[in-house]
């Protein structure tokens, strides 16, 4: 496991005007994963990251780290209705596997992306996604017996932290993105956690948007740590 001095002394100042940092880890405790998820780092893989904007369509956007206060969550009509038209889904949680079926999916659901399309799974999850560099479970959505998404869930001590999620795009009228974090939150509070981490959105409107309507919501200001959120 790295010490907190052997983190300090990996991180790589990327990119000075907008402060983005990174740094590289093999393992981390849960009461670690807690404490980056807490510092608006995010990971893919042993790639541990953070940064203040990004460019899409050579337009800046500002990143808001998210999480959810899930002694404060409370559902909106919208998103029981998201589970009312998904009652037929079947969600089964299990350690984290890569193999031909969620590659299969992640190759259907990559066609989604207009700019910076992915290239697998494995930019994503290291090559031990279950256990390296933090617990992970995979948050399946079966539909008659097939996969038509999956979650991928870092656990911590006292938080759970989304770290990618693919979906089938045919079945997009059914808000799969939606469903997987409602269940995500299911069984962070059935499992006593305190935060679910949806990842980030950005402070100018943006396809992310959806994370943003959940009850108990919190974002991580740069400058002052996190706070409620309150739609502008």
């Amino acid at each position: 496991m790295f010490s907190d001095r052997e983190i300090q002394n990996s991180l790589l100042e990327m990119n000075a005007p907008t402060e983005d940092q990174a740094f590289l880890c093999l393992e981390a405790a849960p009461q670690e994963m807690d404490r980056f998820w807490a510092e608006g780092w995010r990971h893919f893989g042993i790639h541990f990251f953070r940064y203040r904007t990004a460019l899409h369509d050579g337009k800046l956007f500002h990143v808001l780290p998210l999480r959810i206060d899930l002694e404060r969550i409370a559902l909106t009509r919208s998103q029981k209705r998201v589970l009312a038209k998904n009652r037929d889904a079947k969600a089964l949680l299990r350690p984290t596997e890569l193999d031909r079926d969620k590659r299969e999916l992640f190759s259907k659901h990559s066609v989604r992306f207009s700019e910076n399309a992915p290239n697998s799974l494995s930019d994503f999850l290291s090559p031990l996604p279950a256990s390296v560099p933090c617990l992970n479970f995979e948050l399946c959505v079966y539909l008659n017996d097939r996969l038509a998404g999956v979650t991928f869930l870092d656990v911590g001590a006292r938080a759970t932290s989304a770290v990618y999620a693919i979906f089938d795009p045919a079945e997009a009228k059914r808000s799969l993105g939606i469903l997987m974090m409602l269940f995500s939150i299911q069984f962070s509070r059935e499992q006593g956690y305190r935060y679910y981490y949806p990842g980030y959105a950005y402070r100018e409107p943006f396809s992310y948007d959806y994370k943003k309507n959940f009850a108990g919501l919190e974002f991580f200001d740069w400058d002052a740590g996190w706070k409620v959120y309150v739609e502008t």
